[in-house]
């Protein structure tokens, strides 16, 4: 009881740091929903040439991920930071999605109540799931990422806590509404892209490999035509 306790404290200090007000809600501690590829890297400090592009077009689609240090930077002494990873995703060099996962170790024994307590620190007070409900059509990393537990925000983002079954992991994703559609669409219309294109990439790829093995067999023959003796 007292371990976990501590759990919900440390949690709640974490977040309470970067108590969030009004407009500042819409982050998840100093990682802005909107803010640039360069300003969340450096943020990080991961730099923003390990960012993953998805797609190029309609839209620049880009993931960044972050671990935290396991040790406090000067000392050695390990860190008590509940959060194992961020991945950052990224439409058109804006920040429209945070998913956050927590080490199973620093949230073992935490129950929903205590979870969401912790988190409200910054969010507020939670709202009702069934506001969600509006959302028919749930994404592959919604399905992926359990049942969810808990949300907050308004109009222009959205913080969600779940819960998963497998090795009881805890996640919150915090969303900017407005971007995230954006990159939904610009998802879909790239993968409607690429099946469309997908005839003429192999119709190239296959005719960039011949040539490849025709100049291949081309310098083969040169160098052997010249040291070639009967």
């Amino acid at each position: 009881m007292i371990k976990t306790r501590l759990a919900i404290v440390a949690l709640g200090l974490v977040l309470s740091t970067h108590s969030l007000q009004g407009q500042g809600r819409q982050q998840y501690r100093d990682f802005q929903l909107g803010g640039n590829l360069p300003s969340v890297s450096a943020l990080a400090g991961v730099a923003a040439s390990d960012a993953k592009t998805i797609h190029m077009r309609p839209a620049v689609i880009q993931t960044l991920e972050w671990r935290p240090p396991y040790f406090v930077s000067g000392s050695t002494s390990p860190q008590n930071d509940p959060v194992h990873q961020i991945v950052f995703s990224f439409y058109n060099d804006q920040l429209s999605k945070m998913v956050v996962d927590y080490d199973h170790d620093r949230t073992a024994g935490m129950t929903d109540v205590d979870l969401i307590e912790a988190i409200s620190t910054a969010y507020g007070p939670a709202l009702k799931l069934a506001a969600n409900k509006a959302r028919s059509v749930v994404s592959q990393l919604e399905e992926e990422s359990g049942t969810p537990v808990a949300r907050w925000g308004d109009t222009d983002y959205s913080v969600v806590l779940y819960r998963s079954s497998y090795a009881s992991a805890v996640r919150i994703i915090v969303t900017s509404l407005r971007l995230d559609a954006l990159a939904r669409s610009a998802d879909k219309q790239a993968i409607r892209l690429d099946e469309r294109e997908a005839p003429q990439r192999e119709i190239a790829r296959q005719k960039k490999e011949k040539e490849d093995t025709r100049l291949s067999q081309e310098k083969a023959r040169i160098a052997n035509k010249a040291g070639f003796r009967p």
